[in-house]
């Protein structure tokens, strides 16, 4: 008897990363997902490569993820994969005090966010 394997989350010719947790802002974070969406995955990783964000290293590493599991878990052609969604979501909100003036108490919110990169294989190499 075995397990049943798990259908996929994705298309056929596409392939999916997933970063948990990445302690960031989704605001901040969506901003460099946008840099990103839509554009061929070589091009988009010289542009995390340089980009001036701190996050774009996790970014990358996320982008790198998905491009590795086209290659190797769907047999993808990596030349001709474009970044068809970057998409952002929150996760928890780690939440702290700072001591204030007269015995009160300022509210630090440490946000996390998650993001899923999903990479797919072009028709025609452009």
């Amino acid at each position: 008897m075995g397990k049943k394997s798990n259908p996929r989350r994705v298309a056929e010719a596409e392939a999916m990363a997933y970063g948990h947790m990445i302690r960031v802002s989704p605001q901040k974070l969506g901003l460099v997902a946008g840099m990103i969406r839509g554009k061929r995955a070589e091009v988009a990783l010289a542009d995390l490569t340089f980009s001036s964000k701190r996050i774009a290293r996790d970014v990358k590493k996320v982008l790198q993820s998905a491009i590795a599991n086209a290659e190797n878990n769907h047999q993808l052609d990596v030349d001709r994969l474009v970044v068809a969604e970057a998409s952002v979501g929150k996760a928890m909100v780690m939440k702290r005090f700072r001591a204030r003036a007269r015995g009160r108490a300022g509210r630090i919110q440490k946000p996390f966010s998650n993001l899923k990169v999903v990479v797919r294989e072009a028709e025609e190499a452009s």
